[in-house]
């Protein structure tokens, strides 16, 4: 009688141990609490740059404009970047070549709006029947795919023997027409006249 209940009491043993062993092996293969949960991303740095540089090329190859920077800090929620010193060159066959600079500046995700912060400048080279063209504001907002810099701030513009002060701007490097907005006082030299333009929105 004791035989035959040993006997049948195995298979009960064997498949309670098969149910621990399955168990066991479960829990070691499953991953730790909340790893499969998705993080929410936040306003924080996920990586850092020195001595930036980064270029647009055009169709040709050839290098149409080029974003610098001595230091870049990336975040991970927006794509947004922060720049120290930045500069910002626009290169144009047969134009003068278009730098932005600044003390700080922010980048969007894909370059397509680089903000100047900080003692900010704009400066185009002469050339092409225009004379040197310097803008200076505390905020320049360069609109990369439309060749387009703007500001809310004061500015001053100097180009050529021309200086002018206004209390906003914008700029178009295709058409080389500026903009002048608000209070705009200064004097247009003679010598200035020619090539280019300068207008006020009436």
């Amino acid at each position: 009688m004791n035989r035959f209940r040993l006997t049948s009491l195995l298979p009960l043993v064997a498949m309670a141990a098969l149910a621990g062993i399955t168990w066991w092996l479960l829990q070691a293969t499953l991953p730790p609490p909340n790893e499969g949960l998705v993080r929410p991303k936040t306003h924080t740095p996920d990586y850092f740059a020195d001595n930036f540089s980064v270029s647009e090329l055009d169709q040709s190859g050839a290098t149409q404009y080029r974003l610098t920077a001595k230091h870049l800090i990336h975040y991970e929620d927006d794509e947004d970047s922060d720049l120290t010193l930045p500069a910002l060159r626009a290169f144009q066959p047969g134009k003068p070549i278009v730098t932005a600079t600044g003390d700080t500046g922010k980048v969007n995700g894909d370059a397509s709006i680089v903000d100047l912060y900080g003692n900010a400048q704009i400066l185009r080279a002469p050339g092409d029947g225009d004379p040197q063209m310097q803008a200076n504001s505390e905020h320049f907002r360069v609109l990369v795919n439309d060749d387009v810099i703007e500001t809310e701030k004061p500015v001053k513009l100097q180009r050529g023997l021309s200086v002018m002060t206004a209390s906003g701007m914008n700029y178009n490097n295709v058409t080389r027409v500026i903009r002048l907005f608000g209070n705009v006082r200064g004097a247009i030299a003679p010598s200035d006249s020619s090539g280019g333009s300068l207008r006020q929105p009436g």
